[in-house]
């Protein structure tokens, strides 16, 4: 497997580097231009990762979807499988609840008009994957296609000019740069920093942050004492936490729970641990299955909940983890204290979590015609990010000016439409499908009594994934 993989003239580059590099895989990695650096299995050339697998039927891990077992042996792996004891442990925790946040495929299932899918296709009810919705969208007829683009057009005309470029770096975020680009205490990546100091800055700019640079300690005391502050802080797909760290370091915040269903290196807890008067928590879990009116440490506390590139539908899940909407408990509303997400991999969108349905059938758009919009999203990154995206009128103009008449002849006619439009026109209708569904969480949002925007955070050069939206309680300043 991977002999064939190598370069010639590498073949037999063990000998030339010593004992160390014989207990290496030999597999080849053409794109890092270097051997695979994991240890080989007996007998093997190569490591787990890289070995030629058994034969046999392969599926996913019961326990764990991420990685897959042989048929054969999946009752005696599912009694051993390294994310059996998570699992387990996390089951008996107060704040598991499955599924609480996932939102419901049928949610106003008395709007829903009739699909645009031909009978022969159906969709199932959870997660539809990329394929499924290329397929949804090559079998629309040309003049359904055609009115889908009109109405995507015209949606994102209405809002587009309320869209404001925000790029904010405050006093205190610009001091904390310089030193930790001086110290590199942590690891320091300029774009992610802008991102984070900005996220922030939009923040206090709206109002939610206040900074205690250049304010004496007593003011500082009375604003602890606040009863409308933000003394916690949540981050949804925390990561690292880094965003965390430069918001705790900044402006002074005392509870700090990082939500994050993955296990990472090089994590930022450490440092924020050192910081004294500090109480961190760390919830390895998914945001759908979050209770956070069970989290007993959040209990009465106002908090403030962030993400920074929170993909796809987990932007949704958090919505919907903030502002439970079937919940016997108490209402985590009078608990909000402000948002900031900036939202990303729009692609990765599904109807059953999206928190604004309404928003949609209201315009006309259908389940099968959401996920069409999600998938033409991801055309967005094909444009050049050093300039702005241009406007796609003259690509709607071109599909609705198609023969009516004709139309319903070329029902397979869409896909070569697609194919032949240039990669402009197709990023600027990804980028106008991104903030369609931006458009519909901010409105989600709004009905919920929040004050609410969505901004361009950061420079396209920056980062092509650069909208922000936030919001507070109209009570706050």
């Amino acid at each position: 497997m991977g002999e064939q993989n190598r370069p010639e003239h590498d073949i037999g580059l063990e000998g030339e580097k010593g004992a160390d590099m014989e207990k290496r895989c030999n597999f080849w990695l053409p794109r890092k231009s270097r051997f695979c650096a994991n240890s080989r299995l007996k007998d093997s050339l190569f490591c787990g990762n890289h070995n030629s697998r058994s034969e046999g039927q392969w599926i996913p891990c019961p326990i764990d979807p991420s990685h897959s077992v042989l048929k054969q042996n999946v009752e005696g792996h599912v009694k051993r499988c390294p994310i059996l004891k998570q699992v387990q442990s996390l089951s008996l925790q107060p704040f598991y609840r499955k599924g609480i946040n996932a939102g419901n495929e049928d949610e106003e299932t008395l709007r829903v008009r009739d699909s645009i899918l031909p009978k022969t296709v159906t969709m199932p009810l959870d997660n539809i994957s990329s394929e499924m919705k290329r397929d949804v969208v090559h079998n629309i007829s040309v003049l359904e296609f055609s009115n889908l683009i009109g109405k995507i057009e015209s949606v994102y005309e209405s809002f587009s000019k309320d869209i404001q470029d925000s790029y904010q770096i405050s006093e205190v975020c610009s001091r904390w740069i310089k030193c930790a680009g001086e110290e590199r205490k942590l690891p320091f990546q300029e774009k992610h920093v802008m991102q984070q100091a900005s996220i922030l800055g939009n923040l206090e700019i709206f109002g939610v942050l206040r900074s205690s640079l250049g304010r004496k300690p007593s003011e500082c005391k009375e604003e602890e004492e606040e009863e409308d502050g933000v003394p916690a802080v949540i981050e949804f797909g925390a990561g690292r936490g880094y965003l965390t760290q430069m918001l705790a370091d900044c402006y002074g915040i005392k509870k700090v729970f990082l939500v994050e269903r993955k296990s990472y290196k090089l994590k930022a807890d450490r440092s924020l641990r050192q910081n004294e008067g500090l109480m961190l928590e760390r919830f390895r879990i998914d945001i759908e299955d979050l209770d956070l009116n069970a989290v007993e440490s959040l209990e009465g506390v106002p908090f403030l909940a962030i993400g920074k590139h929170l993909c796809g539908a987990a932007t949704d899940l958090a919505l919907r983890c903030c502002f439970p909407e079937k919940n016997d408990q108490c209402d985590a509303n009078k608990n909000f204290g402000g948002l900031a997400i900036a939202t990303c991999c729009h692609h990765l969108c599904q109807w059953k979590h999206y928190t604004n349905k309404k928003y949609f059938l209201d315009l006309g758009i259908t389940k099968d015609q959401f996920h069409a919009i999600t998938w033409f999203t991801s055309w967005a990154v094909d444009a050049n990010h050093g300039s702005e995206i241009s406007d796609i009128t003259d690509c709607a103009s071109n599909l609705l000016s198609i023969d009516r008449e004709n139309g319903d002849q070329h029902a397979s006619g869409v896909e070569k439409i697609l194919t032949d439009m240039k990669p402009s026109e197709r990023a600027a209708l990804g980028f106008k499908c991104k903030r369609m569904i931006d458009m519909g969480r901010l409105l989600w949002l709004r009905k919920r009594g929040l004050d609410t925007q969505l901004v361009r955070y950061v420079p396209s050069t920056i980062s092509p994934e650069n909208y922000l939206l936030i919001a507070k309680p109209h009570s706050r300043m």
